[in-house]
């Protein structure tokens, strides 16, 4: 490698989650709807201040309509299962 990869996107994510874990007192397994839940609230939620106030799903095209964009996400997760739970019929 000629050059070192920029990656302090990543390590900010990490750093939020490393926040909140420590808030949490540690994960207590890897499979935690905390990561998720994070997840989702950086990529359609939080604006960045980098993409001039937009959420990185704005950025690739992706809207969440509606004022409170949690209940719009979560509504959205239970009608997809409930259509995936109707294909397995």
């Amino acid at each position: 490698m000629q050059h070192h990869p920029n990656n302090n996107h990543v390590e900010r994510l990490h750093g939020t989650i490393r926040q909140r874990e420590k808030v949490m007192r540690a994960l207590k397994t890897e499979v935690t709807p905390i990561v998720e839940g994070h997840r989702l609230y950086y990529n359609f939620i939080k604006p960045h201040e980098s993409l001039d106030g937009k959420t990185p799903s704005e950025e690739a095209g992706i809207t969440i309509e509606g004022n409170n964009k949690w209940l719009t996400l979560m509504k959205k997760a239970i009608s997809y299962k409930k259509a995936q739970n109707t294909d397995k019929n």
